[in-house]
């Protein structure tokens, strides 16, 4: 299988030891922890990611007042970050070659995340480059239902569908239902994506005339 990406959406910075003089003058701020996990993943410091990522989410859960002039209290906003947080963490996991920790930071994130599309995408991605075709399905349907113009969602659907295609002894190809219409979705969606020439080469292979 293809290995595909999942989604990081970590910004560049170089400003990590100002991060940690932050949180050491501010250490209930959760959302420090959340920026400085992002420079850390950023910089290939993925062990260290990951423990400022806990240690975030730790603080964000120990949160229990509200306070209108802190906006870190906030509980919309706190569980979003937790959110966050947890998908880069996921990822830095990835990247330790973690799947398992990878895969349930992935489902604690959108257990929680009012938006968990990327969750769910990143979860889809990973099961699918580990193999999982049942797992991978069942994430991508959770990603496209949280988001249906989430692209790549369609592609990894219709690639475990194709490769579940079944050919008789006169060689003609049978598709599980629905995978025509999660390739041609993914073109509608992604003319010009990265996948858009496989996209179209697997609907050539089902005797489909892409569009």
């Amino acid at each position: 299988m293809e290995k595909l990406a999942v989604n990081s959406n970590t910004p560049a910075t170089d400003a990590a030891f100002e991060l940690l003089t932050q949180i050491a003058i501010d250490p209930a701020n959760w959302s420090l922890y959340s920026v400085l996990g992002d420079a850390q993943l950023n910089l290939g410091q993925y062990d260290q990611a990951v423990d400022t990522y806990q240690k975030g989410i730790q603080v964000a859960g120990s949160i229990t007042t509200i306070d209108s002039r802190n906006p870190a209290t906030d509980p919309a906003k706190k569980k979003a970050g937790e959110a966050h947080m947890l998908i880069n963490e996921g990822n830095a996991y990835l990247k330790l070659h973690k799947n398992k920790e990878a895969i349930d930071a992935y489902n604690k994130a959108a257990s929680m995340d009012p938006n968990p599309a990327r969750a769910y995408f990143n979860l889809c991605a990973t099961q699918y480059n580990i193999g999982n075709v049942e797992g991978a399905l069942h994430a991508c349907d959770k990603a496209i239902a949280a988001d249906p113009s989430k692209a790549d969602a369609y592609f990894i659907k219709g690639s475990l569908f194709v490769a579940d295609s079944k050919t008789d002894m006169n060689g003609k190809i049978t598709a599980p239902p629905g995978t025509v219409e999660a390739l041609s979705k993914y073109l509608e969606l992604a003319p010009n994506g990265a996948h858009a020439n496989d996209v179209r080469q697997m609907l050539g292979y089902l005797g489909i005339a892409p569009k």
